[in-house]
Order: C-alpha cells, then sequence, then structure tokens
C-alpha cells in the first residue's frame, strides 16, 4: 500500500541555456550556467502487466503546480497560466495527453537520463495493509478514519495486458445504514495500450475515478477545449512578465506567437469490467 504523500520524485536540471529566441524558456529566469532542484510528491500509481511474459512497468503521477517563473523574487505566477504535472515511469517521462483518446498520439517518451542532470524516484509504503472488499469493511473504514487506497485492475486481452491502478481514497461517500458505499475521487493516471512497445507506454490520460462496487469501474478523462473568443481578451492576456517574450521583438519565428495554453476540463468517460479493493492501514497518528 504506497504511502502517496510520503512518496515524491527529485530531480536537478541541467545547467540553463539561453534560447535563441525565448526570453524565458520554460519559465527559468536565472543565468546561463545555473542548474535547480524540484521535489514534488505522487498521487496515483500504475502498473501494466504483459501477462505472457510476466514483465511489468511502473508509472506514477506528480503532483502538479501553475506554470511559475522559476526562481523568481516577484511576479511569481505565469498569466495566461496552465498547469505543469508530470507522469512518468522507472525510465521514461511520459507525455499526458490533452486530446480525446480517439485522437492518436503525437510524441514518445523521453528517457528521464537525458532529460534530467540527476533523478530520484522515492517510493514509500505504508507498514502494514488489510485488503477490503466486502461493503460493510469499507463503511467501517470510513467511519475508523482509517487511512485507504483504491486498486482498481482491469484487463486487454487483445494485447494480453492486466493494468492496475493504486490511488488514494481522498473522497468516499457512505450509507451507513445499508452498507454502501462510492468512491469518486482522483486524479489516477490511464495508459494509453495503442501506444504501448512492450515495454513502455508513450502516452497517458489524466481522469478522476468512481467506484461503488468490486467489478465495475468508471473513469472521467481530461482534455483541453478552445476558449470562446469572447472570453480570449482576458484569458490570453499576460500579466508583467510574458512567457513567450523574445530576445529580438523585430525578428519573431515563424508561426508567433504560438497558441496559449487552452481550458481544460472532464468530458469523455470509460466503463471497466474491473477488481477492485480498498486497502486499508490504521491512521495512528
Amino acid at each position: 500500500m504506497i504511502a502517496f504523500h510520503r512518496s515524491s520524485f527529485h530531480w536537478r536540471s541541467w545547467p540553463w541555456k539561453p534560447d535563441p529566441v525565448y526570453k524565458y524558456t520554460g519559465g527559468f529566469v536565472g543565468v546561463p550556467g545555473q542548474a535547480y532542484q524540484v521535489r514534488f510528491h505522487l498521487e496515483a500509481a500504475c502498473i501494466v502487466e504483459d501477462l505472457e511474459t510476466g514483465r511489468k512497468t511502473e508509472m506514477y503521477l506528480g503532483a502538479p503546480c501553475r506554470t511559475e517563473y522559476t526562481i523568481a523574487r516577484r511576479n511569481l505566477f505565469q498569466v495566461p497560466s496552465d498547469e505543469w504535472r508530470m507522469a512518468f515511469s522507472r525510465s521514461m517521462s511520459i507525455p499526458i495527453s490533452r486530446r480525446p483518446s480517439t485522437e492518436p498520439a503525437g510524441f514518445k517518451g523521453t528517457p528521464l537520463e537525458k532529460q534530467f542532470q540527476a533523478h530520484e524516484i522515492d517510493i514509500r509504503q505504508y507498514g502494514s495493509e488489510e485488503i477490503l472488499s466486502d461493503t460493510r469493511d469499507v463503511v467501517d473504514a470510513t467511519l475508523n478514519r482509517d487511512l485507504m487506497n483504491g486498486r482498481i485492475a482491469y484487463g486487454e486481452r487483445a494485447r494480453n495486458l492486466k493494468v492496475t491502478l493504486e490511488f488514494p481514497v481522498d473522497l468516499i461517500n457512505i450509507n451507513e445504514e445499508d452498507a454502501e458505499f462510492q468512491v469518486c475521487t482522483g486524479p489516477v493516471v490511464l495508459p494509453d495500450l495503442e501506444t504501448w512497445d512492450g515495454g513502455e507506454v508513450h502516452r497517458v490520460f489524466l481522469a478522476d475515478a468512481a467506484i461503488s462496487g468490486f467489478d465495475h469501474a468508471e473513469f472521467i478523462l481530461r482534455r483541453e477545449i478552445e476558449a470562446a473568443e469572447r472570453e480570449k481578451h482576458w484569458y490570453e492576456a499576460p500579466r508583467g512578465r510574458d512567457r513567450l517574450e523574445l530576445n529580438d521583438p523585430e525578428n519573431p519565428p515563424p508561426d508567433y506567437p504560438p497558441r496559449r495554453p487552452r481550458p481544460l476540463v472532464y468530458n469523455e468517460t470509460w466503463e471497466k469490467e474491473s477488481e477492485n479493493v480498498i486497502l486499508r492501514t490504521k491512521n495512528e497518528n
């Protein structure tokens, strides 16, 4: 049972090099040669298992931040704002889709050793866990203020793969009298198995999960949408430092400016026949 709030990813950037076109590449506001370090906690996990070979590929989802200027003294948030978040396996940084699952993936994962000067994945486990597969036990665990994770497993028969998700139960509804429950929480990270290459997934989807029993799960996936024209005058208007400021405003690159961040919404739903359990450990502190 993963202790998500105690698990983390640490990385150190490569020394910063100025971009030939943009003044604030990646939002960094330091000087050439500087490097910085980042730590974020984890919010969800996923394992893709090849049932023929037994090979398992672990993936994790990191906590997000709003796009920012790093490391600035003032004017910290970038406006227009976006969300920065990272999904990764033990060896790859994995693109998080902003488009519906029906659209083909356009990118591949990046090796962590190429993306970062150094990195460390620190996964912590609770000292004990109990597997709950009875509704009354789930209700009792909720009332007892126990710590709980959800675990959802579903198969992909055409590829002979099994996907297992684990995530903290951050929100649960219960009916104590009739021993009913419903977990509706997130985020979870869903693999796009169309991009599976036998060892890695090269696109994932961000979603929330809902279960009210032990044999069925539903997911609602995040995607971007276009802002209405009447809203763009404020939604896309920079404040203070502009992320897209040019080193030489008199010589913009082709197709300048690139599009601004788009709003993110939850819309597409998946339903899966699944095996669900709730993991419990005592909340002793």
